[in-house]
């Protein structure tokens, strides 16, 4: 477990120098830091999922080809909430580049369903769907860089 003292001075560093993110790992632990706004208060999430380096990107995200084939729904589409990239990293559909996408267009759902990994600073972050529903739209290809607040799907919820 982290010293609560170097927890402290991790935050403290933080605000001095107006970082919104800090993900420090060595071979015990890992610890990402979060501040979501200037005048929030500082969040702390343990430990992080760490991958292998073979992780590439997949020439093409196989659930992204049925959202194209309905240009008619685009516009409903737009209305339905988005996940979004709670950082900025390289979006990745699949857990390695041989495995099938954690989600596609269809899939239900749930606050702790896996939907995709964000690698940030080669640590790779399992992302969360934080809400229940259907998988409406893919809006990121595996291998993209993402930022933070970028609608990685579009969410029918339930």
């Amino acid at each position: 477990m982290i010293d609560i003292r170097k927890l402290k001075e991790l935050v403290r560093l933080m605000v001095e120098n107006d970082l919104t993110e800090l993900d420090i790992r060595d071979e015990q632990e890992t610890v990402t830091v979060k501040r979501p706004g200037v005048h929030a208060a500082p969040q702390v999430m343990m430990p992080q999922m760490a991958m292998p380096a073979y992780a590439q990107p997949q020439q093409a995200a196989p659930a992204a080809a049925p959202a194209a084939a309905a240009p008619a729904a685009a516009p409903k589409a737009e209305a339905l909430p988005a996940i979004e990239s709670p950082m900025v990293g390289t979006f990745y559909a699949a857990p390695g580049p041989d495995k099938s996408a954690f989600v596609s267009v269809g899939a239900k759902v749930g606050p702790d369903t896996t939907v995709c990994l964000i690698e940030a600073m080669k640590i790779f972050n399992e992302i969360k769907a934080e809400t229940s529903g259907t998988i409406e739209e893919v809006l990121v290809k595996s291998g993209q860089p993402v930022e933070f607040g970028q609608p990685l799907f579009r969410i029918r919820p339930n």
